[in-house]
């Protein structure tokens, strides 16, 4: 289903028992997190604080904090049965590709009309996000200070959104801003990311660059800004995809931008290519402080809102927090994509503790010598997945779930000194372990099963099976044993 904004969404949620509301006065300042830290480590409900300290605004966390959740805000019921539908449809394309003809292609491309249309947001004039312009700035807002070390408070939650000065492309980004004051705050996008590209090209021109930040909207718009899509995809687009129905949105002011009109705070204002300002620390999704640095600066000019606004926020840290479940999306959605570019990848897994981009594993069906390592090297050249520090390649008859199984893989499966690929390239500007910032050396572990063209003479043993018939016997019986 497509959610009519945040809210919509919150409501589905109380009404399934997975929404808790604190009438409490609460403190953003730590207090927010220490609770919340204790309820994503259960695996509890989202969290609906109705009396921040210092705001009136309601604060709203962990609404995508769990599997469920997640599935239930891009409109299914579980992950894998999104993955489904793109996996169906990304099938169907390359068979049109491969076998086109126009009797066959257009009758079955008539039910994938209104799929097509939904990719294509829909421009409104009269949006929530602007029915109230609030005179205000940040101190209205009951923005997180999350860890005790951190630079300041913190906007955890934004959807930036930016327009290219050359191309008039737009971007949707998700970056977290320091607020050193009631109208300034940091703009932490690293140089890989869309925005930090546009504004390259705002400081090569000597101007000031345009950004909007929505707060809340629709759940696929929060997630669509943090998803690795390819550069030049807008994601109200891959929005309007996970959705089945376009994203609205609206126009803001002349800037050019177009932002979710269903936001629930809409803040305007500029970056200046001349001004850098020391951002951080911060406690990170790595577990640790991501360390201080030169950041561009936001300056907000106006507020626009909803009349009764929620303010949505999230805290990272060490695993599992909330974000955890945007990655899982992330790697159950892209797999489709992956598996068309990489035909042998069975399955691929991120674990949680190696907070999204620091592992994966990869399960493929293996055929001929040097494959995993060719699967590793087509992973680092893939968007995001170019910085993830350690690969595991297993055979598939291996499930990526059981960690136990793929750790005994592992730990019985390596020859050292043939096994372990290591390659330098890029890493995440947050990554603290690499002696250089932003970059450093990355490793791989073929783990599969080795053969003669690999250098292994020996014949490769069998893993312990018990026959099929006994095992069947046992589950016909097993009620018998009184176990």
């Amino acid at each position: 289903m497509a959610y009519q904004g945040l809210q919509e969404f919150l409501a589905r949620l109380e009404a399934a028992g997975e929404l808790v509301r604190i009438r409490t006065e609460v403190d953003p300042i730590l207090e927010i997190t220490e609770i919340a830290d204790r309820v994503m480590r259960k695996g509890g409900p989202a969290l609906l604080f109705e009396k921040v300290r210092g705001s009136e605004w309601p604060l709203i966390i962990n609404a995508y904090g769990s599997e469920r959740r997640m599935a239930w805000a891009l409109g299914a019921e579980s992950l894998d049965e999104k993955a489904a539908a793109i996996s169906e449809l990304l099938a169907w394309g390359w068979s049109q590709l491969r076998d086109f003809s126009l009797l066959s292609t257009l009758p079955s491309a008539l039910p994938k009309i209104p799929l097509a249309r939904a990719l294509l947001p829909k421009k409104v004039r009269h949006a929530p996000c602007r029915e109230v312009v609030d005179p205000r700035g940040f101190d209205s807002l009951p923005i997180l200070q999350c860890w005790p070390d951190d630079g300041g408070r913190f906007l955890t939650l934004p959807v930036v959104c930016t327009i290219d000065p050359e191309t008039g492309a737009q971007n949707w980004g998700m970056y977290r801003m320091q607020v050193y004051d009631d109208r300034t705050a940091g703009m932490h996008w690293h140089i890989h990311k869309d925005g930090a590209h546009f504004f390259a090209k705002y400081s090569k021109a000597g101007r000031r660059m345009p950004v909007v930040i929505a707060l809340g909207g629709d759940p696929a718009v929060t997630y669509a800004s943090t998803a690795p899509l390819p550069e030049g995809i807008w994601e109200a687009m891959f929005a309007g995809f996970l959705r089945g129905k376009p994203a609205e949105v609206v126009s803001i002011g002349d800037t050019g931008i177009l932002a979710p009109a269903d936001a629930e705070f809409i803040l305007e204002g500029y970056v200046d290519p001349g001004e850098m300002r020391m951002e951080g620390p911060f406690g990170d999704h790595t577990g640790f402080y991501s360390l201080p640095d030169l950041y561009p600066v936001f300056h907000l000019e106006r507020i626009t809102r909803r009349r009764q606004p929620v303010y949505p926020a999230t805290i990272v840290g060490i695993p599992p927090k909330e974000d955890c479940y945007l990655a899982k999306a992330t790697e159950r959605l892209f797999l489709p994509l992956l598996r068309q570019l990489c035909p042998e990848i069975t399955d691929l897994s991120m674990p949680l503790e190696g907070v999204f981009h620091n592992c994966v594993l990869v399960s493929i069906r293996k055929r001929y010598p040097g494959q995993a390592r060719k699967v590793m090297h087509f992973l680092w050249g893939m968007g995001q997945l170019m910085y993830t520090k350690l690969i595991v390649v297993v055979d598939d008859d291996i499930e990526l779930s059981d960690l136990s199984m793929v750790a005994w893989r592992v730990f019985n499966n390596i020859d050292a000194s043939r096994d372990l690929v290591f390659s330098d390239g890029p890493l995440d500007a947050l990554d603290h372990s690499s002696p250089r910032p932003r970059f450093g050396t990355r490793l791989g572990i073929d783990a599969t099963r080795k053969l003669p063209e690999e250098g292994h003479d020996r014949e490769w043993p069998e893993p312990l099976r018990m026959r099929k018939d006994v095992v069947e016997l046992v589950d016909r019986r097993w009620k018998e044993y009184g176990i």
